[in-house]
């Protein structure tokens, strides 16, 4: 009878099948991003579809096959005792077993006793490791490997975790250092952080075994080991498949069940078990479809209006927010519709970018119309101001004010909460009367979704769009970055959906809002009228999490990630309006400027 075995790790799903002659029939190596269920039963089709339904002897194992193991109905096989009877039959010489995989990583020493040593809840010097910093050279994990075939210095980088490497890669970077002496780096920061943290003194001497995925497609990062541990050719292990090797000892195991391909697909498809349900979970965001569309109903009607700017005559108004990273332009007329509008990233030239905008906006601006005021706020508000000389320069906080008063008048309370930024501001009387911001931590913002939505390959929109009808919301907290890699690992191997993790991060940023920023105490400290902007709560995920924990209705404008340019624009056509009570209208020097330098 043919024997089969899975492993599911933290980043892939492995299945091998033998015949009864122990060759290797079939395997496959996939990554699951998250959704290892789906990985799975692909595996497993693709199985059916290559050698036939055939009647196997099958067991699973690995990190997240735990929950899987109840639902496919086959038994589950430790991990350590998987490797280890691979290891004992294809290679019984070996001494020393050093295996590295996506977040994990291990070190086995074989002899009278035997002694496996792994990593913790730190996935600094593994496969993601690798992947973080590929992203930094703007390739991926296989790019770095072929660059470091080329290196020639070897830089120190700390490997202990992401952040702490960043610091270290980004200043090579910016001082034109080698891109193959930073991929090399890399390699063996990895291989620094594996020997000091796993073998912790003892020494790694006799027949070394490479196995895992990492050090099977980086030839490298090998070689980094092999140098530094300095194992003369003899010594070395590598054996063929290292990447499948605890699948294989899944195979090898006695204890197993005997089923057809096709009824581990049917179970694992048609399982109704709660295995897969994570332990710590939230209420679920909307509770159907209906509910999604009510509420989405109720927040279109804080909606800016807009015209064509072709129909515009007369003085119309424009506002800029020239932020550190983003350029937003809006041009209102009299009533407050919106003729025109652009968001965008500024390529770091905010000055140049302004002015390609102003071109494209001059080139649709009737000559019926003409831009009676302009308004600037941001980062770059000085330098927009005194080079296009704009007519005012307005703090953002007081820009953003004006607008969401305009959307929801007698407001009380403003979250703005934007890429890697965040405001929070009271309002009594009339009049800003605190303002709490974020500091060195960005947990609570835009690119904390966004960093996670990229290493589960996700758009950041689908992502967002896939919390909404989350089942079970993981609780993940309110942690940073690095310690939230730790827990979303860990409801994973619980069975979380790519779905569960998207609303459970929408979750944790209102509650690093709420209770680490504002270090809110009752919700009623909030206000009545309340208005959520900033570019982050266009993902509706995080403006429903909002209402839920704040327990508060509010209002979000559909252009919320503009407020700060609509600001501006309300403002220049305020002052314009007070200007003309005091004295006759006179043409502008923006305008005049501005219309001959862009259309030049």
């Amino acid at each position: 009878m043919y024997k089969a075995g899975i492993d599911v790790g933290s980043t892939t799903v492995k299945l091998v099948v033998f015949d009864d002659s122990y060759h290797l029939l079939f395997s496959r190596y996939e990554r699951h991003f998250s959704d290892v269920k789906t990985a799975t039963v692909k595996v497993l089709k693709e199985a059916i579809a290559d050698i036939g339904d055939q009647k196997v002897s099958i067991a699973i194992t690995g990190s997240g096959g735990i929950g899987l193991s109840d639902v496919a109905g086959i038994p589950f096989v430790q991990e350590v005792i998987a490797a280890t009877t691979t290891v004992e039959k294809l290679i019984p010489q070996t001494d020393v077993v050093i295996e590295l995989g996506g977040e994990d990583a291990k070190m086995t020493f074989f002899g009278d006793t035997l002694e496996q040593r792994m990593n913790g809840t730190c996935a600094g010097g593994t496969g993601a490791f690798i992947d973080q910093m590929a992203e930094l050279l703007k390739t991926d994990a296989n790019g770095v490997n072929e660059l470091a075939k080329g290196y020639e210095t070897i830089y120190p980088i700390a490997s202990r975790c992401g952040v702490f490497a960043k610091t270290d890669v980004q200043p090579l970077i910016n001082e034109g250092a080698r891109k193959e002496d930073i991929a090399a780096s890399i390699f063996q920061a990895v291989v620094n952080q594996t020997i000091a943290g796993l073998a912790s003194g003892r020494k790694i001497t006799g027949n070394i075994a490479f196995l895992g995925g990492p050090l099977f497609f980086m030839s490298e990062l090998r070689q980094r080991f092999i140098e530094t541990l300095n194992i003369a050719p003899e010594h070395v292990i590598f054996p063929e498949n290292p990447q499948l090797f605890v699948a294989m000892g899944a195979a090898l195991e006695e204890n197993h069940v005997q089923m057809k391909l096709t009824q581990i697909l049917e179970n694992l498809e048609k399982n109704t078990s709660k295995s897969l349900i994570p332990k710590n979970t939230l209420d679920p965001l909307f509770k159907n479809q209906a509910e999604l569309e009510d509420w989405r109903a109720h927040h279109n009607e804080a909606s800016a209006q807009y015209k064509d700017i072709a129909a515009a005559s007369g003085p119309v108004f424009l506002g800029i927010d020239a932020g550190s990273t983003t350029s937003k332009v809006i041009l209102t007329d009299s009533g407050g519709c919106i003729l025109f509008q652009h968001y965008g990233n500024n390529q770091g030239q905010p000055l140049e970018k302004v002015i390609a905008i102003l071109k494209k906006l001059y080139h649709q601006l009737p000559d019926e119309a003409f831009i009676a005021r302009s308004c600037v706020t941001g980062y770059g508000e000085n330098l927009i101001k005194a080079a296009l000389r704009v007519d005012y320069g307005e703090v953002e906080t007081v820009a953003h004010f004006k607008a969401a008063n305009y959307f929801n008048p007698g407001v009380d309370f403003i979250l703005d909460i934007g890429g890697q930024d965040m405001k929070a501001m009271s309002v009594r009387d009339g009049a800003l009367s605190s303002i709490q911001l974020n500091e060195a931590c960005s947990s609570g913002c835009g690119s904390f979704i966004e960093t996670f939505a990229k290493s589960l390959k996700y758009d950041v929109k689908d992502f967002a769009q896939a919390a909404l009808l989350a089942e079970y919301p993981v609780d993940l907290g309110s942690k940073c970055t690095v310690f939230m890699n730790s827990k979303v690992k860990q409801v994973q191997k619980e069975g979380a959906t790519v779905a569960d993790i998207s609303a459970g991060l929408s979750y944790s940023v209102i509650k690093n809002a709420l209770y680490k920023v504002i270090k809110l105490k009752r919700p009623e400290d909030l206000g009545e009228k309340i208005v959520c902007q900033g570019g982050t709560f266009y993902n509706e995920a995080v403006l429903r999490a909002f209402e839920l924990v704040s327990g508060r209705q509010v209002v979000r404008p559909n252009i919320a990630g503009l407020m700060g340019a609509y600001g501006c624009a309300l403002i220049a056509q305020e002052k314009y309006e007070d200007e003309l009570t005091v004295k006759p209208q006179e043409p502008l020097v923006f305008q005049e400027v501005t219309s001959k330098s862009v259309k030049a």
